[in-house]
């Protein structure tokens, strides 16, 4: 999962950012209004954070320019300003839920959780494509019924593959999404992250699931089982 948090206090999007790392989210940071804005427009994320007072131009305004704009990510509104108002605002302006400050960690997470339930497409705990299953909720994949070990961002590459099963997905989308690099990066690593992610995942088995697609990117499907 891959998140946008803009808030300008660093203190808390860093115990933020660390959080939901632990929790096997990926997040982006910015420190402004106009950041924000800019990130949550030119990048695709599963749900953006919003504090509502930021420098620049304030989360309301990054809340109103983003859905007059057709921006359809869900997004959660964190504020210090505990008053009707305010929340009846943010909800009016296209905000799908608000948490007020300070709050607890688990709440969030719950917030996360029940928010993305509400989305037009839920997002399943368990994917399986041929032998192969991912399951988010444990943070874990099998193949076979063999557990397979898998890294931090080796699951995180794969959780992204899996989800867009028959998808070709270009290097620099999965860059940005896995290891937030810009365009003039090196994707050599994305090349180097596969080979390693197919050692495990498909190098033991005869079917393979994950494929380079010339010119674009790579791909996991089970072609092996297509019509």
């Amino acid at each position: 999962m891959y998140m946008l948090i803009v808030e300008d206090e660093v203190k808390a999007t860093t115990q933020l950012k660390k959080g939901l790392a632990e929790a096997n989210i990926f997040t982006d940071v910015a420190h402004d209004g106009l950041q924000g804005f800019a990130l949550a427009q030119k990048k695709e994320y599963d749900l953006i954070l919003l504090d509502v007072m930021l420098p620049g131009i304030s989360g309301m305004e990054v809340l109103k320019k983003f859905r007059a704009a057709g921006g359809t990510t869900p997004i959660i509104m964190l504020t210090a300003l505990d008053s009707v108002n305010d929340r009846v605002m943010g909800l009016q302006f296209g905000a799908d839920d608000y948490l007020v400050k300070p709050f607890a960690f688990s709440e969030l997470l719950a917030r996360i959780q029940s928010v993305l339930r509400r989305g037009i497409e839920i997002k399943p705990d368990i994917i399986r494509v041929a032998d192969l299953e991912v399951s988010f909720f444990s943070h874990s994949a099998t193949r076979d019924g063999k557990r397979i070990d898998l890294t931090k961002k080796e699951f995180a590459l794969l959780s992204l593959l899996i989800r867009r099963t028959g998808e070709a997905l270009t290097r620099m989308r999965i860059a940005e999404r896995i290891w937030n690099l810009g365009f003039d990066s090196n994707l050599k690593i994305v090349d180097v992250k596969i080979g390693n992610l197919r050692a495990k995942i498909d190098d033991p088995f005869q079917n393979k699931l994950i494929h380079t697609v010339r010119g674009v990117g790579y791909v996991l499907e089970d072609r092996e089982n297509q019509c």
